[in-house]
């Protein structure tokens, strides 16, 4: 199985801004409308794993739902998807290791986890195995962060930068070395 990140931050590290919004993400001028390499990560991943408060952005957002894979909503607090969204996504709760478990079960190994509290909390558990980090030229000055406190320390490998747009650094990294064990 394979955990990965594929995410954009501030300079200073946030991933939404005071409020929540992500406005700031389009500073960056995209004539092109390139999506800076998205659709291509989507391809190598079974299914997504998000938080509420992602799941709850993503859906206010306008037209139809962005994602072409199963996608799975992690909350402990929320008690159903909306109607018009059940053919989407799917809710899930509990551990982070029972539901990993669980979905490699089902034949999803290769999961996109988004989110910043649970990239946070995968992370903790040391199960983010890539991430694809872009970081956009704005200061924000506080919000939410991408990274939280961590038990331990962990090693990764920087795999490649590129410069996207003129503007946005797009960084990947791999775990170097997990003392994760998978979920059995």
């Amino acid at each position: 199985m394979t955990n990965k990140v594929y995410i954009a931050k501030s300079l200073d590290g946030y991933i939404a801004d005071k409020e929540g919004g992500l406005n700031w993400l389009f500073a960056v001028p995209n004539p092109e409308d390139s999506d800076l390499g998205f659709l291509e990560f989507l391809g190598g991943v079974d299914a997504i794993v998000m938080g509420r408060a992602t799941f709850e952005t993503v859906s206010s957002f306008e037209g139809d739902w962005p994602y072409p894979r199963p996608t799975f909503v992690l909350s402990n607090s929320l008690k159903s998807i909306p109607e018009k969204l059940k053919d989407n996504a799917e809710l899930v709760n509990g551990s982070l290791r029972g539901i990993v478990k669980t979905l490699n079960g089902r034949g999803y190994n290769e999961l996109y986890i988004d989110g910043g509290l649970t990239i946070q909390g995968f992370l903790n558990e040391d199960f983010i195995d890539e991430m694809i980090i872009a970081t956009i030229p704005v200061l924000l000055g506080g919000g939410t962060p991408l990274f939280g406190d961590l038990q331990e320390t962990q090693e990764f490998d920087h795999r490649g930068t590129e410069i996207l747009i003129n503007e946005i650094v797009q960084s990947r990294y791999t775990r170097k070395q997990s003392k994760r064990q998978v979920p059995s």
